[in-house]
């Protein structure tokens, strides 16, 4: 998981973003790794769009959940 632990909680993984992380980008690169491998980034609620919007136009597969949901395959 990529987001850091503050003192009140999770972060975002949004460079210089220090707001509390409120969803799951869930993603993989496709070219090394199969389905099964889910790499996970941190997002506040402003900057969610902008993190699956990066992974989807260099064609990675990504979906985006609330903070407490896990998903298994991307």
């Amino acid at each position: 998981m990529i987001g850091s632990l503050g003192p009140d909680g999770v972060r975002c993984s949004r460079a210089g973003c220090s707001a509390d992380a409120t969803r799951n980008v869930n993603w993989r690169n496709p070219r090394i790794h199969d389905e099964s491998r889910v790499k996970i980034w941190l997002a506040c609620d402003e900057h969610s769009d902008y993190l699956h919007d990066y992974l989807a136009t260099r064609g990675f597969p990504v979906v985006v959940t609330a903070l407490a949901h896990t998903v298994e395959r991307v």
